[in-house]
């Protein structure tokens, strides 16, 4: 089992992975792939039960990355792990490629098409309730954003998850607070989203999104409730790279030649 410390590391070189990957593209989602970068490293290091060489194990644990915009963030890390190889990386958004802008479940590890936001915690409820119809034992964990908890299905979904507590269902919103069109302050305030959650009737527990050792915690924790938990994961959207940090800009905007520079040098000097 990986250190935290060896998850920082981890964390930092999968931004110089994304960065590499939206540069080849001339697009893709950089921002918010950076805002998750420790929560994917420290899931699939240390809690997701799964078999890159049998994607399809049925008794696997199950994974939705409701931000489907960060799936630069999910391909990097399912290739890091093995499910496929390292160089389909550099093909991201090309013609032909199965690596699109958002997750499809034709690639090797991706459990659920994800894009159109507020659908992944319905999903992921679905997938918790047919583990326990099965008498199985797999869990599941859905990344969410938390500009996406503008969709009312969100909302709804906490209804039935509070209705039927699957015990080994975790959800996580990346706490980043900017979205597409400017910061969630101006666009659609959340304020305590930890509150709003635990007046469902679920427990809500926060930590800082982007220390690995506090995510580990967090999650170990979670599990532990034995009833569904949602994480709020405090982020910084663009995170390592000055110019990026919070700033709606960089939800998609393409990475020049210019940009990408500064930014690798930027993150190279934090090994």
């Amino acid at each position: 089992m990986p250190s935290a410390d060896q998850m920082q590391r981890t964390a930092q070189a999968l931004r110089r992975t994304i960065l590499r990957m939206n540069h080849a593209a001339g697009s893709g989602h950089t921002g918010g792939s950076f805002s998750c970068a420790e929560i994917l490293t420290v899931l699939y290091d240390e809690f997701l039960n799964v078999r890159p060489a049998q994607p399809g194990w049925p008794l696997r644990d199950r994974f939705v990355l409701s931000k489907g915009h960060a799936a630069p963030a999910l391909y990097a890390t399912l290739a890091r792990k093995g499910f496929f190889d390292e160089s389909l990386l550099m093909t991201l958004r090309k013609m032909g490629s199965p690596l699109q802008g958002h997750p499809v479940m034709r690639l090797a590890g991706v459990d659920m098409s994800t894009g159109s936001l507020g659908m992944g915690l319905s999903v992921g409820l679905g997938m918790a309730l047919a583990a326990r119809v099965r008498g199985e034992s797999w869990r599941v964990y859905v990344l969410c954003g938390d500009g996406e908890l503008n969709e009312g299905q969100n909302w709804e979904a906490l209804m039935a998850l509070a209705k039927w507590r699957p015990a080994n269902f975790t959800a996580i919103i990346d706490r980043n607070h900017v979205q597409l069109d400017g910061p969630e302050d101006l666009i659609m305030p959340m304020g305590d989203v930890a509150a709003k959650v635990e007046s469902f009737g679920l427990r809500a527990l926060c930590c800082n999104g982007h220390d690995c050792a506090a995510l580990r915690d967090t999650l170990k924790a979670a599990v532990a409730i034995n009833a569904p938990a949602v994480i709020v994961a405090e982020t910084v959207k663009g995170k390592g790279v000055s110019f990026m940090e919070g700033q709606s800009a960089w939800h998609g905007k393409p990475v020049d030649d210019d940009s990408f520079a500064k930014a690798m040098a930027e993150l190279e000097a934090v090994q």
